[in-house]
């Protein structure tokens, strides 16, 4: 119920920052455009993010790319299984999604990663 709570805040927090910037906007409209980003699959920064980590780790078996600011891009979380990360240590394993991801850390706030080798 909680997680509930803090995501209706976050959308009405920017319905309203949508308003103030349009004020011609009609509220529902500016309402209606932060709903449908709640229920649309990733916004534009978890996609390119997650295709520069796509191209730098192919044999990626797993990529979850998640922006975990309430969609205005300055905190992402990745969660990411390649065989790339084999006989590397968990820093080193950071280390690489780090640089792949140089350009776009510049303007982020902070990033989480998660890496692992795959089991099998």
């Amino acid at each position: 119920m909680l997680a509930c709570k803090r995501s209706l805040t976050s959308t009405m927090t920017s319905a309203l920052r949508v308003l103030r910037s349009n004020p011609s906007l009609p509220p529902q409209v500016a309402v209606c455009s932060q709903v449908q980003r709640r229920l649309s699959t990733q916004t534009d920064g978890e996609v390119r993010i997650a295709q520069i980590l796509k191209e730098k780790f192919p044999s990626a078996s797993s990529l979850k790319v998640v922006d975990i600011s309430g969609g205005c891009g300055a905190m992402y979380e990745i969660h990411i299984e390649s065989s790339e990360f084999k006989g590397k240590r968990t820093v080193q394993q950071h280390q690489l999604v780090n640089q792949a991801l140089k350009d776009e850390i510049q303007g982020m706030h902070g990033l989480r990663i998660f890496t692992e080798i795959p089991k099998h």
